[in-house]
Protein backbone atom coordinates (compact mmCIF):
# COMPACT_ATOMS: atom_id res chain seq x y z
CA UNK A 1 0.00 0.00 0.00
CA UNK A 2 1.39 3.07 -1.24
CA UNK A 3 1.23 6.46 0.50
CA UNK A 4 -1.13 8.13 -1.50
CA UNK A 5 -3.54 4.93 -1.69
CA UNK A 6 -3.59 4.57 2.01
CA UNK A 7 -4.72 8.35 2.19
CA UNK A 8 -7.02 8.30 -0.29
CA UNK A 9 -8.55 4.80 0.71
CA UNK A 10 -8.67 6.70 4.06
CA UNK A 11 -11.11 9.79 2.84
CA UNK A 12 -13.07 7.24 0.88
CA UNK A 13 -13.61 5.39 4.39
CA UNK A 14 -14.28 8.48 6.33
CA UNK A 15 -16.89 9.53 4.12
CA UNK A 16 -18.55 6.51 4.45
CA UNK A 17 -19.11 7.21 8.24
CA UNK A 18 -20.56 10.54 7.22
CA UNK A 19 -17.41 12.40 8.85
CA UNK A 20 -17.87 15.83 7.68
CA UNK A 21 -13.97 16.62 7.20
CA UNK A 22 -13.20 13.23 6.02
CA UNK A 23 -10.21 14.65 3.52
CA UNK A 24 -8.66 16.82 6.21
CA UNK A 25 -8.88 14.00 8.64
CA UNK A 26 -7.45 11.09 6.87
CA UNK A 27 -4.58 13.36 6.24
CA UNK A 28 -4.04 14.82 9.86
CA UNK A 29 -4.08 11.41 11.03
CA UNK A 30 -1.71 10.24 8.59
CA UNK A 31 0.92 12.78 8.83
CA UNK A 32 0.19 12.08 12.93
CA UNK A 33 1.20 8.28 12.58
CA UNK A 34 3.99 8.97 10.44
CA UNK A 35 5.15 11.88 11.07
CA UNK A 36 5.78 13.19 7.24
CA UNK A 37 5.03 16.63 5.77
CA UNK A 38 2.66 17.91 2.97
CA UNK A 39 6.34 18.36 0.94
CA UNK A 40 8.05 15.02 1.83
CA UNK A 41 4.10 13.41 1.47
CA UNK A 42 4.28 14.68 -2.49
CA UNK A 43 7.61 13.48 -3.07
CA UNK A 44 7.77 10.04 -1.68
CA UNK A 45 3.76 9.65 -2.53
CA UNK A 46 4.61 5.91 -4.10
CA UNK A 47 6.63 4.74 -1.21
CA UNK A 48 4.97 1.49 0.32
CA UNK A 49 3.83 2.56 3.88
CA UNK A 50 5.63 0.61 6.62
CA UNK A 51 3.49 -2.95 8.23
CA UNK A 52 2.83 -1.27 11.17
CA UNK A 53 2.25 2.37 10.03
CA UNK A 54 -0.42 1.32 7.96
CA UNK A 55 -2.11 -1.06 10.91
CA UNK A 56 -1.82 2.03 13.20
CA UNK A 57 -3.33 4.34 10.68
CA UNK A 58 -6.25 1.90 10.36
CA UNK A 59 -6.46 1.64 14.09
CA UNK A 60 -7.02 5.71 14.19
CA UNK A 61 -9.47 5.73 11.17
CA UNK A 62 -11.88 3.28 12.71
CA UNK A 63 -12.12 5.50 15.83
CA UNK A 64 -12.25 8.33 13.52
CA UNK A 65 -15.12 6.64 11.55
CA UNK A 66 -17.21 6.14 15.39
CA UNK A 67 -17.12 10.12 15.61
CA UNK A 68 -14.21 10.02 18.29
CA UNK A 69 -12.86 13.82 18.16
CA UNK A 70 -9.80 14.00 16.18
CA UNK A 71 -8.30 15.76 19.01
CA UNK A 72 -8.74 13.18 21.06
CA UNK A 73 -7.06 10.67 18.89
CA UNK A 74 -3.65 12.85 18.20
CA UNK A 75 -4.06 14.73 21.97
CA UNK A 76 -3.59 17.83 20.27
CA UNK A 77 -5.74 21.36 19.40
CA UNK A 78 -3.67 24.24 18.47
CA UNK A 79 -5.10 27.48 20.27
CA UNK A 80 -3.57 30.69 19.86
CA UNK A 81 -0.71 29.45 17.92
CA UNK A 82 0.24 26.87 20.79
CA UNK A 83 0.00 23.13 20.91
CA UNK A 84 -2.36 22.19 23.71
CA UNK A 85 -3.25 18.39 25.62
CA UNK A 86 -6.97 17.62 25.23
CA UNK A 87 -8.49 15.03 26.39
CA UNK A 88 -12.08 13.77 27.43
CA UNK A 89 -11.86 15.67 30.14
CA UNK A 90 -12.57 19.06 28.54
CA UNK A 91 -13.52 20.56 25.33
CA UNK A 92 -11.68 20.66 22.88
CA UNK A 93 -10.41 24.77 22.16
CA UNK A 94 -12.55 25.76 19.14
CA UNK A 95 -11.11 29.40 17.10
CA UNK A 96 -14.24 31.01 18.22
CA UNK A 97 -12.58 31.07 21.84
CA UNK A 98 -9.58 32.87 20.43
CA UNK A 99 -11.80 35.96 19.66
CA UNK A 100 -11.92 35.91 23.57
CA UNK A 101 -8.61 36.08 24.03
CA UNK A 102 -7.36 38.92 21.61
CA UNK A 103 -10.46 41.12 23.23
CA UNK A 104 -9.21 40.41 26.60
CA UNK A 105 -5.41 41.37 25.48
CA UNK A 106 -6.53 44.52 24.27
CA UNK A 107 -7.78 45.54 28.31
CA UNK A 108 -4.93 43.95 30.45
CA UNK A 109 -1.28 44.62 30.94
CA UNK A 110 1.27 43.64 33.03
CA UNK A 111 0.91 43.90 36.59
CA UNK A 112 -2.96 43.07 36.47
CA UNK A 113 -4.53 40.12 37.86
CA UNK A 114 -6.63 38.17 36.11
CA UNK A 115 -9.02 35.09 36.85
CA UNK A 116 -10.19 32.50 34.42
CA UNK A 117 -13.47 30.65 35.67
CA UNK A 118 -14.08 27.21 33.74
CA UNK A 119 -10.90 27.19 32.35
CA UNK A 120 -11.08 23.46 30.73
CA UNK A 121 -7.93 22.63 28.85
CA UNK A 122 -6.50 25.89 30.60
CA UNK A 123 -6.22 27.62 26.69
CA UNK A 124 -7.17 30.96 27.84
CA UNK A 125 -5.40 31.50 30.81
CA UNK A 126 -2.35 29.40 29.92
CA UNK A 127 -2.79 32.21 26.22
CA UNK A 128 -2.89 35.22 28.39
CA UNK A 129 -0.04 34.52 30.71
CA UNK A 130 2.04 33.86 27.20
CA UNK A 131 0.87 36.63 25.60
CA UNK A 132 1.09 39.07 28.15
CA UNK A 133 4.55 38.41 30.22
CA UNK A 134 3.61 39.58 33.72
CA UNK A 135 0.06 39.24 33.91
CA UNK A 136 -0.56 37.64 37.07
CA UNK A 137 -3.53 34.63 36.29
CA UNK A 138 -5.33 32.31 38.34
CA UNK A 139 -7.81 29.56 36.57
CA UNK A 140 -10.23 27.78 38.46
CA UNK A 141 -12.35 24.86 37.41
CA UNK A 142 -14.73 22.45 39.61
CA UNK A 143 -13.53 19.20 37.57
CA UNK A 144 -10.02 17.64 38.96
CA UNK A 145 -9.73 16.10 35.59
CA UNK A 146 -9.74 18.88 33.70
CA UNK A 147 -7.60 21.01 35.91
CA UNK A 148 -5.55 17.93 35.49
CA UNK A 149 -5.34 18.91 31.70
CA UNK A 150 -5.02 22.25 32.39
CA UNK A 151 -1.96 22.05 34.51
CA UNK A 152 -0.09 19.49 32.44
CA UNK A 153 -0.13 22.78 29.27
CA UNK A 154 1.06 25.38 31.39
CA UNK A 155 3.48 23.27 32.37
CA UNK A 156 4.55 21.96 28.75
CA UNK A 157 4.12 25.69 28.17
CA UNK A 158 6.07 27.54 30.86
CA UNK A 159 3.36 29.47 31.76
CA UNK A 160 2.78 30.82 34.89
CA UNK A 161 -0.94 29.88 36.07
CA UNK A 162 -2.20 29.43 39.70
CA UNK A 163 -4.94 26.69 39.41
CA UNK A 164 -7.63 26.23 42.19
CA UNK A 165 -10.45 23.71 42.01
CA UNK A 166 -14.04 24.50 42.75
CA UNK A 167 -17.65 25.67 41.55
CA UNK A 168 -16.98 29.01 40.26
CA UNK A 169 -15.44 31.51 43.11
CA UNK A 170 -16.14 28.33 45.74
CA UNK A 171 -13.41 27.11 44.91
CA UNK A 172 -9.69 26.12 46.68
CA UNK A 173 -6.05 26.28 45.74
CA UNK A 174 -4.92 22.51 44.03
CA UNK A 175 -1.88 24.10 43.18
CA UNK A 176 0.79 26.69 43.45
CA UNK A 177 1.70 28.47 40.87
CA UNK A 178 3.45 26.68 37.80
CA UNK A 179 6.18 29.07 37.36
CA UNK A 180 9.23 30.44 39.40
CA UNK A 181 7.92 34.29 39.88
CA UNK A 182 4.80 33.64 42.26
CA UNK A 183 6.08 33.16 45.80
CA UNK A 184 2.49 33.58 47.88
CA UNK A 185 1.76 30.63 50.22
CA UNK A 186 -1.94 28.96 49.95
CA UNK A 187 -3.20 31.09 53.06
CA UNK A 188 -2.41 34.30 51.63
CA UNK A 189 -4.10 32.94 48.04
CA UNK A 190 -6.82 32.41 50.14
CA UNK A 191 -7.14 35.25 51.41
CA UNK A 192 -6.81 37.03 47.85
CA UNK A 193 -9.03 35.08 46.64
CA UNK A 194 -11.38 36.63 49.16
CA UNK A 195 -10.91 40.18 48.43
CA UNK A 196 -11.61 42.26 45.41
CA UNK A 197 -8.57 42.02 43.67
CA UNK A 198 -9.10 40.97 40.43
CA UNK A 199 -8.46 43.53 37.50
CA UNK A 200 -10.34 41.16 34.90
CA UNK A 201 -12.13 37.75 35.01
CA UNK A 202 -13.23 36.19 31.94
CA UNK A 203 -15.11 32.98 31.38
CA UNK A 204 -16.03 30.33 28.90
CA UNK A 205 -18.95 28.89 30.67
CA UNK A 206 -21.07 26.47 29.18
CA UNK A 207 -23.90 28.42 27.47
CA UNK A 208 -25.64 25.21 25.53
CA UNK A 209 -29.29 24.79 26.64
CA UNK A 210 -29.81 21.47 28.11
CA UNK A 211 -32.97 20.63 25.42
CA UNK A 212 -30.21 21.52 22.34
CA UNK A 213 -27.48 18.86 23.78
CA UNK A 214 -29.12 16.01 22.32
CA UNK A 215 -28.91 18.17 18.88
CA UNK A 216 -24.99 18.51 18.85
CA UNK A 217 -22.71 16.33 16.19
CA UNK A 218 -21.69 12.88 17.73
CA UNK A 219 -17.83 14.30 18.21
CA UNK A 220 -19.65 16.61 20.66
CA UNK A 221 -22.91 15.04 22.59
CA UNK A 222 -20.85 11.67 22.79
CA UNK A 223 -17.74 12.51 23.59
CA UNK A 224 -17.04 16.27 25.20
CA UNK A 225 -17.82 16.74 28.56
CA UNK A 226 -21.47 16.87 29.30
CA UNK A 227 -21.08 19.11 32.52
CA UNK A 228 -19.07 21.86 30.07
CA UNK A 229 -21.94 21.80 27.83
CA UNK A 230 -24.63 22.34 29.86
CA UNK A 231 -26.18 25.89 31.09
CA UNK A 232 -29.25 24.85 32.24
CA UNK A 233 -32.18 25.41 30.47
CA UNK A 234 -32.06 28.54 28.81
CA UNK A 235 -28.25 28.34 28.16
CA UNK A 236 -27.89 31.70 30.69
CA UNK A 237 -27.46 30.26 34.19
CA UNK A 238 -23.94 30.85 34.62
CA UNK A 239 -24.08 34.10 32.97
CA UNK A 240 -26.02 35.36 35.95
CA UNK A 241 -24.16 33.44 38.41
CA UNK A 242 -20.98 34.67 37.77
CA UNK A 243 -22.53 38.44 36.85
CA UNK A 244 -23.83 38.57 39.95
CA UNK A 245 -21.10 36.89 41.92
CA UNK A 246 -18.21 38.80 40.10
CA UNK A 247 -18.76 41.81 41.74
CA UNK A 248 -17.15 40.69 45.07
CA UNK A 249 -13.85 39.73 43.68
CA UNK A 250 -13.64 42.39 41.05
CA UNK A 251 -11.82 45.99 41.54
CA UNK A 252 -13.72 49.04 40.85
CA UNK A 253 -13.41 49.55 37.37
CA UNK A 254 -12.67 45.76 36.57
CA UNK A 255 -13.43 44.07 33.51
CA UNK A 256 -16.08 40.92 33.27
CA UNK A 257 -15.19 39.30 29.68
CA UNK A 258 -17.81 35.96 28.28
CA UNK A 259 -18.11 33.89 25.48
CA UNK A 260 -21.52 33.63 24.52
CA UNK A 261 -23.04 31.41 21.75
CA UNK A 262 -24.11 33.19 18.89
CA UNK A 263 -27.62 33.71 19.79
CA UNK A 264 -26.88 34.99 23.17
CA UNK A 265 -25.12 38.39 23.30
CA UNK A 266 -27.95 41.04 23.91
CA UNK A 267 -29.31 38.80 26.77
CA UNK A 268 -25.95 38.50 28.10
CA UNK A 269 -25.40 41.95 28.10
CA UNK A 270 -28.82 43.13 29.59
CA UNK A 271 -27.60 40.65 32.66
CA UNK A 272 -25.03 42.72 32.95
CA UNK A 273 -26.61 45.78 32.69
CA UNK A 274 -29.09 45.00 35.02
CA UNK A 275 -26.34 44.38 37.66
CA UNK A 276 -24.95 47.92 37.00
CA UNK A 277 -21.77 46.88 34.83
CA UNK A 278 -21.25 49.78 32.93
CA UNK A 279 -19.69 49.89 29.14
CA UNK A 280 -21.01 47.05 28.17
CA UNK A 281 -20.57 45.51 24.18
CA UNK A 282 -20.81 42.89 22.57
CA UNK A 283 -18.17 41.58 19.79
CA UNK A 284 -18.11 39.37 16.90
CA UNK A 285 -16.10 36.83 15.66
CA UNK A 286 -14.23 36.36 12.34
CA UNK A 287 -17.58 34.96 11.13
CA UNK A 288 -19.39 38.40 12.38
CA UNK A 289 -21.61 36.08 14.97
CA UNK A 290 -21.73 37.72 18.56
CA UNK A 291 -19.11 35.93 20.55
CA UNK A 292 -17.73 38.32 23.26
CA UNK A 293 -19.71 40.18 26.18
CA UNK A 294 -18.08 42.45 28.08
CA UNK A 295 -19.11 45.35 30.51
CA UNK A 296 -17.03 47.17 33.81
CA UNK A 297 -17.74 47.06 37.20
CA UNK A 298 -18.02 50.69 38.27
Amino acid sequence: MTYAQAVKDAETFLLEHEITDASVDAWLLFSYVTQISRAMFLAERTRQMPKEQYQRYQELLEKRASHIPLQHLTGEQEFMGFPFWVNQHVLVPRQDTETLVETVLLAVSPGMRVLDLCTGSGCIAVSLAKLCPGLMVDAADISEEALAVAMENAGRLEADVAFWQGDLFDCHPVCRSMGAGREEGSEARERGLQAAAYDCIVSNPPYIRTAVIETLSDEVRLHEPYQALDGKEDGLYFYRKIISEARSYLKPGGFLFFEIGYDQGEAVKRLLEEEGYIRTEIRQDLAGLDRVVCGIYP
